[in-house]
């Protein structure tokens, strides 16, 4: 008899264990469109902290030749409701092996540089006019850049180390976790240390931000600086990506000039109404945790995981249900 109940107990947990792994949805209605599963490996946070290990890098992306490498897959987005910003909607959406390195598209060595023989590769995940989203790498080698950054670049480093210089020789350096920012008509340098690999936004607009000091400088926020108790509460507040009331927001804006707005953003479960149309574009990039983004315009639904990242376009109506507690770093802009 107690043989009989221990297997019984074990099939119990079994079963428990099994169900724990399927997808959660808080409104299955909303997921009748497309959806994109990532599985990754390993912790994509553990990804980031075991990238300071140098010679972990050099094996991953050490004997790397761009040219080598086989043409970019087929684009993740393939339908005109997605692609077209004039249909409505159009949620643009990536996950962290659509920027792979066997994805990437070479751009070559490049010219101008004063060491090392660093040659970089990107792919695009789109661009609607005024914001574009991709990723890029290069390897080891630095750069004068005495020319105005033409756009305000902000980037969310992946793998790998680096510096961006002032025109006046400040340096700022990055690694893996850190957010940069380079305001538009930015000069200086780029040296990189470590072989480099980011996921980026770029917002193009006319004027170079206001409010901006000179020289102007390069911005770095570290990964530390997203823990929840630096985050402001959304109490009575109202929630800077969304516009949305609910207590159960919490983020940081560290950048907001001109038309370029830049922070941490993070949800416990619950589902948010984007009823009022976006005033501003989106991009996000997924930390933590697990979301849907539902366009009411489209009926297409994106499940968003960690290393994911997202588009949305200005006018964006729809639903944000949060199923796990979800940490993004967000890019807003006119």
């Amino acid at each position: 008899m107690m043989i009989r109940s221990i297997a019984l107990l074990s099939l119990a947990l079994l079963a428990e264990s099994s169900s724990a792994f399927q997808p959660a949805t808080r409104h299955p209605h909303r997921t009748q469109g497309t959806t994109t599963t990532t599985v990754l490996s390993v912790s994509y946070l553990d990804q980031l902290s075991g990238a300071s290990d140098d010679a972990s890098v050099e094996e991953s992306w050490g004997s790397w030749i761009p040219e080598q490498q086989p043409a970019a897959a087929a684009p993740v987005i393939v339908t005109a409701e997605e692609t077209d910003p004039s249909i409505g909607g159009g949620i643009h959406h990536a996950p962290l092996d659509y920027f792979g390195r066997d994805k990437l598209d070479s751009k070559g060595a490049r010219a101008n540089t004063d060491w090392g023989s660093p040659q970089d590769a990107t792919r695009k995940l789109a661009q609607d006019g005024t914001i574009a989203g991709g990723c890029w790498f290069c390897s080891e080698g630095g750069w004068p850049s005495p020319n105005q950054k033409g756009a305000t670049e902000i980037f969310f480093v992946l793998e790998g180390h680096g510096m961006l210089g002032d025109s006046d020789g400040a340096k700022h350096y990055f690694g893996p976790g850190d957010t940069v920012i380079i305001p538009k008509g930015h000069t200086g340098r780029w040296d990189v240390h470590t072989p480099m690999h980011k996921i980026w936004a770029v917002n193009s607009h006319d004027n170079i931000e206001e409010d901006q000091s000179l020289p102007i400088r390069v911005q770095v926020d570290g990964y530390h600086s997203f823990a929840p108790q630096l985050l402001t509460p959304n109490v009575g507040g109202i929630d800077p990506v969304y516009g949305s009331g609910s207590s159960s927001i919490a983020y940081k804006t560290f950048y907001d000039i001109g038309p370029t707005s830049v922070g941490v953003w993070t949800s416990q479960p619950t589902s948010i109404p984007v009823a009022t149309p976006l005033e501003r574009k989106s991009f996000f990039h997924m930390l933590e945790g697990v979301l849907y983004v539902h366009d009411s315009a489209t009926g297409i639904s994106k499940r968003c995981v960690a290393g994911d990242t997202v588009m949305l376009p200005s006018g964006f109506q729809g639903y944000i249900d949060v199923i796990e507690p979800a940490k993004k770093l967000f890019t807003t802009a006119v």
